[in-house]
């Protein structure tokens, strides 16, 4: 697997490496992305071992604060799904069989932002402060304006979970057609991936490696983002994931990458961490035992995780932050 250092503008160099290797292959055997990414980090390896500290060594002690544990922010929902976080680090978040989307306010208390959503189950927001949301009871994928007003992007689109790029086109995972769509920016719909259950999704911080849930898998599958959309080389890069006693799977659900490349998943044994080469550095526990369904950092300095947990939505202070994907481009 591809090694990566904590140090981010070795990251980055790292990053840039990788993304000229990969612009170089042109075969379809995945295992040549294996030797790409090794050949990559031996050379970058030579050259910087003796200053760095190797990704794999990412224990939750760098994540965790002593003495901080979950928060309840809300209860009293039917099932909460689809945390999204806007350039303020504020967080929005849908009650899915209500057809609600809630946006926490100042004063840390939700607030019914839009209704008749559409069961909305996912949401992002992307370029120019669009809020997308994926409608999984209309098939629809849609975009709020700052007055919560819809616009159609996309119809009879099967829909889960919901990815944003820079361009302004969308991944949705479409768990019942086991496939994952990508809409382009003028609302042109194909299947890029299929074969397997897809459930949660997130883009890697560069934005040129999509991450996809398999909830039938003990692995994440990660997959190279080509120009126009479309998805090439899909591994299982991520795992193995946890699976509790009496669990048949790990439940693989939402997920968000941090500013070092760090990935969260929402599972049945709790939100699991792996570091940049896909390698597991523990699991935090679950707020309570209901199912995990997602994750965003948000507030002011996007340093706080919000989860949504069934009827619930709770929030934890971590050492480490996530810049919003779309602000992160935008620098």
């Amino acid at each position: 697997m591809f090694n990566r250092f904590h140090d981010e503008t070795k990251y980055g160099i790292q990053e840039q490496a990788f993304g000229k290797a990969s612009q170089l292959l042109t075969t379809k055997d995945s295992k040549d992305i294996s030797m790409i990414r090794n050949l990559v980090a031996a050379c970058l390896l030579f050259g910087t071992v003796s200053s760095a500290v190797v990704a794999q060594d990412m224990p939750l002690s760098q994540v965790l604060i002593d003495g901080e544990g979950w928060q309840l922010v809300a209860d009293g929902y039917k099932f909460t799904e689809g945390p999204a976080v806007d350039k303020d680090g504020t967080i929005y978040f849908v009650d899915v069989p209500a057809s609600l989307i809630f946006k926490i306010g100042t004063d840390g208390k939700p607030a019914v932002w839009a209704k008749d959503t559409g069961k909305a189950s996912g949401l992002m927001f992307g370029p120019e402060g669009r809020l997308y949301a994926c409608q999984s009871e209309t098939k629809k994928i849609v975009w709020y304006d700052r007055d919560a007003k819809p616009t159609v992007l996309a119809s009879d689109v099967p829909c889960n979970d919901i990815m944003v790029d820079k361009k302004g086109g969308v991944y949705v995972t479409d768990m019942g057609g086991n496939q994952v769509w990508y809409v382009s920016p003028d609302g042109n719909k194909r299947v890029v991936a299929s074969g397997f259950k897809p459930n949660g999704l997130t883009l890697w911080p560069d934005g040129g490696t999509l991450v996809v849930a398999d909830w039938e898998s003990p692995h994440l599958q990660t997959f190279r983002v080509e120009p126009d959309g479309s998805l090439k080389f899909g591994e299982k890069y991520y795992g193995p994931l946890q699976i509790p006693s009496g669990q048949k799977l790990p439940g693989s659900d939402g997920m968000t990458v941090d500013d070092v490349g760090r990935l969260y998943v929402a599972t049945h044994a709790g939100l699991q961490v792996f570091d940049p080469t896909g390698r597991p550095c523990g699991a935090i526990l679950k707020p309570q035992v209901s199912f995990l369904s997602n994750v965003k950092f948000g507030g002011e300095k996007f340093d706080t995780l919000y989860v949504t947990s069934t009827d619930k939505v709770y929030k934890r202070k971590l050492k480490t932050t996530s810049t919003p994907y779309f602000a992160r481009l935008a620098k």
